[in-house]
């Protein structure tokens, strides 16, 4: 990996000073056209964003209990929910000869609400008051030098990483359903975004993206999620002891297709602080962990398909199940302490049809879509390693249908009702959600 690392690097330092050679030429032949240019601002400012308001109301308990003692949970009620998933704002800049800037704030579920109160009837003490749980993170930002007409770029600084179909394509009009696709969601990091360097490009109906960044961190990983909290970090800093691969390569040759390969490898175990651990016991454990995936997306006369599938493996799941439960779980570390799958997948897709698509041509709603759709997933968290317990509502059949209405581009009403089916000795878990998001790109141009 380190070997890796200093290939991109080298390979950033001669694209860079090839840039540097052949700017100084030009201004060398023409330095009058040059300082005319100078005079006008080539720069652009963008903004935009995206954001979903959410209803949701579960027909099933949300007691924490409910796989573990089903049969007390047969009947209970149902529960409801209003939530802000993502608010997102995102800002970009173009500097001019190739460099840009990007980045992207996220608000999860409303963001934090928190403040520091003086209680009168604690004589005048000063006490932290939680109002609101949520997240806010730093989702992009990063620098970009361009090359060769964007079929070279050099991107450092905190990136998305493409791995899967839900990570590449996450905005709220890229996917029917109120929530984004669950299986992806549940067993890796999503939205998944690291401090590496990445070099990407398009060659005619191609697109290729490599990047070094952090690997995961296996105290995170957990019975429900597998390796989703593994990009996760409690500190101020994001630990690197390990370096990981991620990879992506996408085709759109043919028209309305869209097919995408992705994949990640990298080692896991003692990604962390708390590195001390003397048992000779775990002297050989690397915790390497590969994911590969593939999606696809075809849009033709009125319809949309989408799928994708998900297939990970993590080396040495036995030995990192008793280190994170016994060792951790003893030091009252704030991690998950559970049983970790040896492997974890998903798949699934959806299909959707414009209804308003023949009339549009003859009507005043040409820029209004009707989407009438449907969904299905599979997805397992947790298939356990040789002699680990098997807990069985990881495995998990999702069905659901709906409706899309965008009365203009920017704008989807959501409607989907839908089922998780678990296992026979489990209770099936039935929902109906609505929604409302948007989507946008505005550009403020500074050129005078």
């Amino acid at each position: 990996m380190k070997e890796l690392l200093s290939t991109l690097i080298i390979l950033s330092l001669l694209a860079i000073t090839q840039e540097i050679t052949a700017q100084t030429a030009l201004n060398i032949q023409d330095t009058a056209a040059t300082a005319k240019d100078s005079t006008r601002s080539r720069s652009r400012f963008t903004i935009g964003g995206y954001g979903e308001g959410v209803y949701k109301y579960n027909f099933y308990s949300d007691n924490m209990n409910r796989y573990s003692h089903a049969d007390n949970y047969t009947d209970s009620k149902g529960h409801g929910r209003v939530d802000l998933p993502h608010a997102v704002f995102m800002f970009g800049y173009d500097f001019g000869r190739g460099w840009t800037f990007n980045t992207e704030v996220e608000f999860e579920h409303g963001g934090t609400e928190s403040a520091v109160e003086i209680e009168t009837e604690e004589t005048g003490e000063h006490e932290k008051e939680i109002e609101r749980g949520g997240e806010v993170a730093l989702e992009q930002f990063w620098l970009q030098k361009s090359f060769l007409d964007s079929k070279l770029n050099i991107r450092v600084g905190h990136i998305v990483v493409p791995v899967g179909g839900t990570n590449n394509a996450h905005l709220p009009n890229e996917y029917f359903g109120v929530y984004r696709p669950e299986g992806e969601n549940t067993i890796i990091p999503c939205t998944w975004h690291e401090t590496g360097i990445e070099l990407w490009g398009r060659v005619k109906g191609w697109r290729y993206d490599l990047m070094v960044i952090p690997a995961l961190n296996s105290s995170m990983f957990d019975v429900s999620g597998w390796v989703h909290n593994g990009s996760a970090s409690p500190y101020e800093f994001k630990v690197a002891n390990k370096l990981a691969l991620a990879a992506r390569v996408d085709n759109y040759s043919v028209r309305g297709l869209h097919i995408g390969v992705s994949g990640y490898v990298g080692n896991s175990f003692r990604n962390d602080v708390v590195t001390n651990e003397h048992s000779s016991r775990y002297d050989d454990v690397r915790g390497t962990v590969v994911i590969g995936g593939l999606d696809f997306s075809y849009m033709n006369g009125g319809f949309i398909v989408r799928g994708s599938g998900l297939y990970g493996y993590l080396a040495d799941a036995a030995l990192i199940s008793s280190y994170n439960v016994t060792s951790l779980g003893s030091r009252n570390y704030e991690y998950p302490c559970t049983l970790i799958g040896a492997s974890a997948w998903s798949a699934g897709g959806e299909i959707g049809y414009d209804i308003l698509s023949p009339i549009k041509e003859r009507s005043r709603i040409a820029n209004r879509q009707l989407y009438l759709f449907a969904r299905y997933e599979y997805y397992d968290s947790y298939i356990p390693a040789p002699m680990l317990t098997d807990y069985q509502w990881t495995d998990r059949h999702c069905i659901s249908g709906g409706v899309n209405f965008r009365p203009i581009p920017e704008i989807t009403i959501k409607a989907e009702a839908g089922i998780r089916l678990l296992k026979a000795q489990y209770n099936n878990e039935p929902w109906v959600a609505l929604g409302i998001t948007w989507a946008a790109y505005f550009k403020h141009d500074t050129k005078k």
